[in-house]
């Protein structure tokens, strides 16, 4: 029978020997967290190898993600479909064991981690979903959603700023589920950090409202073991356990030392390690019996079991219910949705307002939300701008569930935390800022897109248009920047029709997240026919053919500035020159449409304009360099927006000049 060294010293064996196969890695910190991870996961976590998406298993995060050996190795030896071949092939092209851990590749991870504190904001968003959950399903002893979260976390996570953030708010909402093990090793890549982090951990945590187990020898299972069991039993807070280790402990030379940290120990260091160690096996080799002391699968599978006998009862006592619960975890829409959204987008465009496309986003919540009450929305301290409160939205708070939270200004830990409220499975995250304040969250935003999970993410302020507060809050180049992450779908809409659209596809899309950029100032209503309306979801179409024969020029515009490509098309045509309007909310969507379709909208040899109040170049793969982009490429200025618009050059002789330049 194995004894506990045995299995943590099996950990540092796979994460040592993958780290030096690869040449390339983090051997340190899986073996200075070994003995953590073994209590954690062999006494402490509820999950079924077996079956990774069982809705109530305990989620676990690797925020100090560099380490991923130490997951692998853990999926590995517990159970999962995670093969010694993929370890060996850590780091290597296609393998199931990359870099760091990378959600969708590798079954058990729940999180693309690496970009470090994200990690750990996306653990707050978990243990917020939970939270929400279980107040809207559970019901007096029928408890079908009652998990914890927990997240691993280094100097480095605590050392980026998104950690606060995150923290911060986990405290004040009293996320008693979730536990966090700070890897106290006290180096990182450039050596000791004594010398650029001095914080005082515990009381920076305390003061966030979280219960705090200060100096937990972290190699002592018997000390982790009683701390996680003081943390089961609070009630009302996060619990952060800050656990002394030492890096790479085993390695007789390079223990304590940051030439562990990010690469490999070395042949001779690992041989030596293994002498010390008394791992007597070769790379790669886990004896029987270690194996038969990590499996979790019968243990798993037991759990998972008596979970499903507590959710047959709950069908039989809450049939309604359990339908929805069961619904909402597959991610699937509610029945009937295609024709609602339809009647929706109907009824939207009979109205004809002429509003700002903000007010227009939030009338679409306002008339989407009922039917999905997985929607769970927020903001970073700009509800009343963004608009993203509907008449059904209820605070999430340290009490109750709700379905509206209130970050605060944090952009960048409300983005990750999005991220983890998406990829804890039953909500569909939406948050609002401006979209100034995208740059804030840009690393966020690339991971949601990396993990291509359901969130959406509603950018006000869109432009220049904003006006008065000036160039540090006007949008000029963030439109384009945004288009350019792989997986992301940039929606700009020119009017409340275009707007419900917008929401409704980001809402279906399940592959990947969403940017909805809308206007501060009011923008006309675009008249258009029940059959042009449905080719809005496409992406880009004819909003209105040339008049008096075939096209001389396409005008491309989108948002704001649809209606100027409107008047100037008028103007054009009082002068003799056909031009075609081409709005195009969604680049993206649009470029995955057949051929056929983008030709007979955009046709080869007929030139073309943009127009767009944001940065000109992005506009030069649909009109090429002998088309004309009507566009800034400066910063804005502090002024009305009627005002920058003219002096900007986005005025209908402007835009004529351009077409007629080009023809």
């Amino acid at each position: 029978m194995a004894t506990r060294k045995d299995l943590t010293n099996a950990i540092r064996a796979l994460a040592m020997d993958a780290v030096q196969k690869a040449i390339s890695g983090h051997p340190g910190m899986p073996m200075g967290m070994a003995e953590i991870a073994e209590v954690l996961w062999n006494h402490h976590l509820r999950h079924n190898p077996v079956n990774p998406q069982w809705p109530d298993r305990d989620r676990f995060v690797l925020s100090n993600g560099h380490g991923a050996m130490l997951q692998y190795a853990l999926l590995h030896l517990t159970g999962y479909d995670l093969s010694m071949e993929e370890l060996r092939h850590f780091r290597q092209l296609h393998s199931k064991a990359p870099g760091h851990p990378e959600y969708g590749c590798t079954p058990g991870i729940e999180t693309t981690t690496g970009p470090l504190g994200q990690g750990l904001a996306n653990a707050v968003g978990m243990a917020i979903a939970e939270k929400v959950l279980a107040s809207t399903f559970n019901r007096p002893g029928l408890e079908i959603i009652n998990h914890r979260t927990y997240v691993f976390v280094g100097d480095g996570c605590l050392m980026e700023g998104i950690s606060h953030e995150a923290c911060s708010l986990a405290g004040t909402l009293g996320l008693n589920k979730l536990t966090c093990f700070y890897d106290d090793n006290g180096i990182s890549i450039d050596g000791l950090v004594g010398g650029w982090f001095t914080d005082d951990t515990p009381k920076r945590f305390a003061a966030y409202g979280w219960h705090v187990i200060p100096n937990v020898d972290g190699h002592d299972p018997a000390a982790v073991d009683a701390a996680i069991r003081s943390a089961l039993q609070v009630g009302d807070k996060p619990t952060l356990i800050c656990c002394k280790t030492v890096i790479a402990k085993g390695a007789p030379h390079k223990a304590g030392t940051h030439e562990a940290h990010g690469a490999a120990l070395g042949e001779a260091e690992v041989a030596a390690t293994r002498v010390n160690i008394g791992w007597n096996y070769p790379p790669f080799e886990i004896p029987k019996d270690v194996y038969e002391g990590w499996d979790a699968r019968g243990r798993g599978a037991k759990l998972e079991a008596e979970w499903n006998r507590k959710f047959a009862e709950y069908t039989k006592s809450y049939p309604e219910l359990a339908r929805e619960f069961r619904r909402r975890i597959e991610g699937a829409l509610p029945s009937g949705w295609d024709k609602y959204v339809e009647a929706l987008i109907a009824k939207v465009n009979e109205k004809a307002e002429n509003i700002a496309t903000r007010k227009a986003s939030q009338n679409s919540i306002e008339g989407l939300a009922p039917l999905l009450p997985e929607l769970i929305g927020g903001s970073a301290d700009l509800t009343g701008s963004n608009l993203t409160m509907w008449s059904g939205s209820r605070a999430v708070d340290k009490r109750d569930g709700g379905n509206y939270i209130y970050y605060g200004v944090r952009e960048f830990g409300m983005t990750a935390i999005v991220n983890g409220l998406a990829l804890h499975g039953g909500l569909i995250p939406y948050v609002g800022t401006f979209l100034i304040f995208s740059e804030y969250a840009r690393n966020a935003l690339r991971l949601a897109a990396l993990m291509k999970i359901r969130a959406i993410f509603v950018f006000t302020h869109d432009s220049i248009g904003l006006g008065e507060d000036g160039p540090t809050h006007q949008a000029v180049e963030q439109a384009a920047t945004l288009r350019y992450i792989p997986n992301m779908d940039v929606w700009r809409p020119c009017d409340t029709v275009e707007s419900v659209v917008a929401w409704a596809q980001a809402i279906e899309r399940k592959s990947g997240p969403s940017c909805l950029l809308f206007t501060r100032q009011n923008v006309p209503f675009q008249k258009r026919d029940a059959a042009t309306a449905a080719r809005i979801a496409r992406g880009g179409y004819i909003l209105a053919e040339a008049q008096g024969g075939n096209p001389s020029a396409v005008i491309l515009a989108t948002g704001s500035e649809v209606a100027l490509a409107m008047v100037a098309q008028k103007a054009l045509a009082e002068e003799g020159v056909p031009v075609r309007v081409v709005s195009i909310p969604c680049t993206s969507v649009f470029d995955r449409q057949e051929d056929a379709y983008k030709s007979s909208v955009l046709p080869k040899g007929v030139a073309r304009v943009a127009v767009e109040a944001g940065i000109t170049d992005y506009w030069r793969k649909y009109v090429g360099l002998e088309g004309a982009v009507v566009g800034i490429d400066t910063f804005g200025e502090s002024a009305p927006a009627a005002d920058l618009f003219k002096y900007f050059g986005f005025t209908v002789e402007n835009v004529v000049k351009a077409v007629k330049s080009v023809t």
